[in-house]
Parts: structure tokens; C-alpha cells; sequence
């Protein structure tokens, strides 16, 4: 097997353009969380998608495994009201799959932060679009 594998592909305006369109899809997935869109940001991820929260791997097989209460008890919980998402720093582009930092806060409905998350999602090129196929908290 060889070891070059394992190394980034050198700039181009193509990876330009990756990074763009899979930094767009971040940018609608944190629109559709704000909006407590479920179905919205299920449009941003692929399936599977992978969730590795802590040190256990969450499997969502297909769209719909949110549970429907999930913003009406992270509201009652810990008084959200929406999150601001910071940055999305780019850490790793290979062909089809851009992997970034995502550094956000969530956030009381006055703009004082309840919590601040630094989580490296993994962003794919799959059946024709840029989805979140991987996040690890």
C-alpha cells in the first residue's frame, strides 16, 4: 500500500471549489439547526452519518433519527435559543471529502453563550452533492 495515500493533495482552484461547496453545506446545515429545521439539515448530511460523541459511535442509518423532541428539550435543558457558528477551518482536503475544525457557540436568546464546541466534521461528495458525513464531538 503505498503512504501517499495519506497526504493532501496540493492546492488548486478545483480544491478552491471544494472547500467552498462543502463549507456551504455547513453554512445550511447551521441555518436549518437555528430554524429547528430537522428535515433541513437531514438534506445536509449523508447516510449513514456518523456521530462520535465522546468515545461512542453513533450511527444514523437514514434521515429521520433526530428525535423529534431534541430542540424542545435542548431549549428546556439549557435554555437555547440558537448557535452562532465561529469558523470552519479546513484541516484536510482529499478528492471528494474536506475535513474541518468547526468552532461554535450555543447560545441564550439575549446572545449570552451557554456552551462553546470545537468539533471536526467531515464533509463528502456523494450521489451529486457535498453532505456531513461525520461529526465527532
Amino acid at each position: 500500500m503505498s503512504q501517499d495515500i495519506f497526504v493532501p493533495s496540493a492546492g488548486t482552484a478545483a480544491e478552491h471549489e471544494m472547500i467552498a461547496a462543502a463549507a456551504a453545506c455547513i453554512e445550511r446545515f447551521a441555518g436549518c439547526f437555528n430554524a429547528r429545521d430537522a428535515r433541513g439539515m437531514d438534506g445536509c448530511l449523508h447516510f449513514p452519518h456518523i456521530i462520535l460523541s465522546g468515545e461512542t459511535m453513533i450511527t444514523w442509518k437514514k434521515p429521520g433519527a433526530l428525535p423529534p423532541q431534541f430542540f424542545d428539550e435542548l431549549t428546556r435543558q439549557t435554555g437555547w435559543h440558537h448557535s452562532t457558528y465561529q469558523q470552519a477551518q479546513v484541516v484536510l482536503v482529499s478528492p471528494r471529502k474536506v475535513h474541518f475544525l468547526v468552532d461554535y457557540t450555543r447560545d441564550r436568546q439575549d446572545g449570552t453563550s451557554i456552551s462553546a464546541h470545537r468539533n471536526l466534521w467531515i464533509v463528502t461528495y456523494e450521489q451529486e452533492r457535498w453532505g456531513i458525513k461525520q461529526r465527532s464531538y
